[in-house]
């Protein structure tokens, strides 16, 4: 990650900003709630997941908003620690340095990243 501000997410190597990013080891895209009815309550589904994980992320920091409102319900939790992925999820400013940190550890780091609410 290049810059966060509210509403805007700079990624290296790529040309424009994202409003809400999914990250994963080499690559990233726009994370549209819509594909998988995502919403702040109850929050972040195990679809939201599954394609950081399929691109070889075994760690996943969750960038909850600036202000923490988007939840991650039990289940989700559940199921990647059944997965054996380690889940970080804070408000996006410090989740965003988790990421960091994360990534100079070990590379099979993804993030799914709100940068409002």
């Amino acid at each position: 990650m290049v810059a966060l501000e509210w509403g805007v997410l700079e990624v290296e190597d790529r040309p424009g900003p994202y409003k809400d990013a999914k990250l994963w080891p080499g690559g990233s895209r726009e994370w549209d709630w819509n594909e998988t009815g995502t919403r702040h309550v109850p929050g972040v589904l195990l679809a939201d997941v599954e394609e950081i994980l399929e691109h070889g992320a075994r760690s996943v920091v969750i960038g909850r908003g600036m202000h923490g409102r988007l939840e991650v319900p039990a289940e989700t939790r559940a199921a990647l620690a059944d997965r054996g992925v380690e889940l970080h999820a804070a408000p996006t400013p410090e989740a965003v340095e988790t990421y960091h940190r994360l990534r100079e550890e070990a590379p099979e780091v993804g993030a799914l990243i709100h940068t409002t609410c």
